[in-house]
């Protein structure tokens, strides 16, 4: 409700006027400021801001409901929406797949297979409703320059082979992918700070990170990100922690585990709804719940095919303590001949 429209507020014909004229847009641009900063912006007295504060908090508030009447509008609503994944134990596990109207977070290693994870999740999107997809439109963000339209095909001609083949299906079905490929960060937020965005001394991470949860909120669509891993600093705990060995190992050649962190820090964990995390340990690729309000921390074994990706078991395996925010990766290291 952060970013509720001060325009669609109904608030005094005055107070609406003055916000605007302030470009103060959101209900976040006026709860965000301290009373002597709106005050000043206002151009106003303490009276005034607290009075718009107090107007614009008590329309962006959500109101209280119990237990039994969110339970009650999930049902309505068909289980609140979802992108199934065709994975069943994960999508058991995400209470019906990936959540609309939320943020979801996909990171792992580069080549682990979250980009394979994402090209079929887009074809999803597209398949029709009586198929089990969302027969929607994807802006897919392509920052890396990893799309790849002749996989995305092998991906739905292998997956869904009856579906897919239908006549016109395929074409209809791509041909509502937009893919975007922006060269830096500035670029993807070029277009909304030139549509008047009113924040624009925000951090640009912070703004893009803001961005995507309005999207999600507001269109009521799911919004998937992924993110990058780094090795963990000294101030981690370790110096050099992807040069862990592993126990047990011995005998020539030796096997490591990497230690890895998401690369975009605490701010951008806290604000995801859920939390995949593609990593690979005991001669397996798994994916984890790392973090989601309707699920405990499972993973699942993997493998990537010409299909995408496919769950070698549908049986959730509990993940507790440091696990659940680890992020590992197994590899060989020949060179301990």
């Amino acid at each position: 409700m952060a970013n509720k429209l001060v325009s669609e507020m109904q608030l005094p014909p005055n107070l609406a006027h003055l916000l605007a004229a302030r470009r103060l847009t959101t209900a976040k641009d006026v709860l965000s400021l301290p009373e002597v900063e709106l005050m000043c912006l206002l151009d106003a007295g303490i009276a005034v801001a607290r009075a718009a504060v107090s107007h614009v908090s008590e329309v962006a508030c959500p109101p209280c409901q119990t237990a039994l009447a969110l339970l009650e509008e999930r049902v309505r609503l068909g289980g609140g929406g979802r992108l199934a994944t065709t994975l069943r134990g994960l999508d058991e596990a995400l209470g019906g797949g990936i959540p609309v109207g939320k943020l979801t977070e996909v990171v792992g290693p580069s080549g682990i297979g979250k980009t394979q994870f994402c090209l079929k999740l887009a074809l999803l999107a597209t398949l029709p409703e009586c198929y089990g997809g969302l027969n929607g439109r994807v802006v897919y963000i392509d920052t890396e320059s990893k799309f790849s339209s002749r996989r995305m095909i092998e991906i739905g001609q292998k997956s869904i082979p009856q579906i897919f083949r239908q006549e016109g299906l395929a074409q209809k079905m791509t041909g509502r992918i937009l893919v975007m490929r922006p060269t830096s960060l500035s670029d993807f937020t070029k277009r909304e700070n030139e549509r008047g965005a009113s924040d624009r001394t925000q951090h640009p991470l912070r703004w893009a990170l803001s961005f995507l949860k309005s999207i999600a909120e507001f269109s009521r669509i799911p919004v998937i990100v992924t993110n990058q891993v780094r090795s963990q600093s000294k101030d981690d705990g370790y110096h050099y922690l992807f040069e862990v060995k592993k126990k047990g190992d011995s005998h020539g050649t030796e096997r490591f585990e990497s230690h890895l962190v998401a690369a975009l820090g605490i701010q951008w964990a806290h604000a995801v709804t859920i939390r995949l995390v593609f990593e690979s340990h005991s001669g397996h690729r798994f994916i984890k719940v790392a973090k989601s309000p309707m699920s405990p921390a499972v993973e699942f074994p993997f493998i990537v095919e010409s299909s995408g990706i496919t769950l070698l078991s549908d049986e959730g395996i509990d993940v507790s303590g440091p696990e659940i925010t680890s992020i590992r990766l197994q590899g060989q290291n020949i060179l301990g001949l």
